[in-house]
């Protein structure tokens, strides 16, 4: 078995700014800014833009569809359904 072959897991922190939230977590991402953690000890940490805290699918602050708008545009472009005819 070849020795060296796979790199360094060590623990990391990922802080994201947006959301001002942080995690620690291992990885094998690199930096050279350190943080001390709750725990007295010193982290490298990685800045990250978006992270579960911060991202809209995780949230629950998607964008909303204009449904509406969306079917008067159908109704528009094809013609309004005629509700009276017998199914």
């Amino acid at each position: 078995m070849q020795q060296d072959q796979h790199p360094d897991y060590h623990p990391v922190v990922f802080r994201d700014r947006a959301a001002g939230y942080a995690f620690l977590t291992r990885s094998t991402a690199r930096s050279e800014q350190t943080i001390e953690w709750d725990d007295g000890r010193t982290y490298p940490v990685i800045d990250v833009e978006i992270s579960s805290e911060s991202h809209p699918f995780y949230t629950g602050r998607a964008r909303s569809v204009d449904t509406e708008g969306r079917i008067a545009r159908f109704e528009r472009r094809y013609g309004a359904a005629d509700t009276d005819e017998a199914i």
